[in-house]
């Protein structure tokens, strides 16, 4: 097949995934008589997002795969497609995010050690049903407690094709920039109605104390981002 009609096949298999596919599924779309080589498919990918370059959506190398998607400076105008109002999440659930992503695995027992608050049950709940988070395995320890990690899905979320793509420890000056550097706005995510979490007025008043700790014990521990 020639490149410019192996372009076009992917764009329109891309497009009508509505999901990130990676170089062998995307090998897979095609018979064994027509199947590119992966180099091939490579180039053509490769040639597609420089077509892009200059538009209002991209192709994007993310966890999962590939996948065509708005770019984020169009979010602005996209987001007046949905009416709703935003859904916001708590700073004591973007905390347990970062910690969870910079220092996995880790257990919860861990990440209430340098928060110096309790973590809800609803936000590990929110965390999971998110498939942000998952179970990664048990630590060696008496009652074997759950190491949390991220996933697929957060890489592909927050836009990362690894963890390398994360911003440097040396560049988050308090947790609370993990939003921001992470573009955790979620405004394009109608409805979710949590805008508050399970957290003690206590949890609140040690928020800022707790986030300089959380800051400290990552600076300490930025050796123990997986890859």
């Amino acid at each position: 097949m020639e490149t410019a009609q192996l372009k076009l096949v992917l764009e329109a298999i891309l497009l009508a995934a509505g999901r990130p596919l990676n170089l062998d599924q995307l090998l897979g779309m095609f018979d064994e008589f027509a199947r590119p080589e992966r180099s091939e498919l490579r180039a053509a990918i490769t040639l597609l997002q420089e077509d892009y370059a200059e538009r209002g959506i991209e192709l994007a190398e993310v966890g999962g795969g590939f996948r065509i998607q708005i770019r984020n400076r169009m979010q602005e105008w996209v987001g007046r497609l949905w009416e709703e109002k935003p859904a916001r999440y708590s700073r004591a659930l973007l905390e347990t995010l970062a910690l969870i992503a910079y220092r996995q695995p880790i257990t919860r027992a861990e990440i209430e050690d340098v928060r110096g608050v309790t973590v809800s049950t609803s936000i590990m709940k929110t965390l999971q049903e998110r498939d942000w988070v998952q179970v990664v395995g048990h630590r060696d320890v008496p009652g074997r407690p759950a190491m949390y990690g991220t996933t697929r899905q957060f890489l592909n979320y927050f836009n990362l094709n690894s963890l390398d793509g994360l911003p440097s420890l040396a560049e988050l000056r308090d947790l609370s920039a993990i939003g921001r550097d992470l573009q955790l706005d979620l405004s394009d995510i109608p409805g979710l109605g949590l805008e508050s979490e399970d957290e003690t007025d206590a949890e609140q008043s040690d928020a800022t104390a707790a986030e300089h700790s959380a800051v400290a014990a990552s600076e300490d521990g930025n050796t123990a981002i997986l890859h």
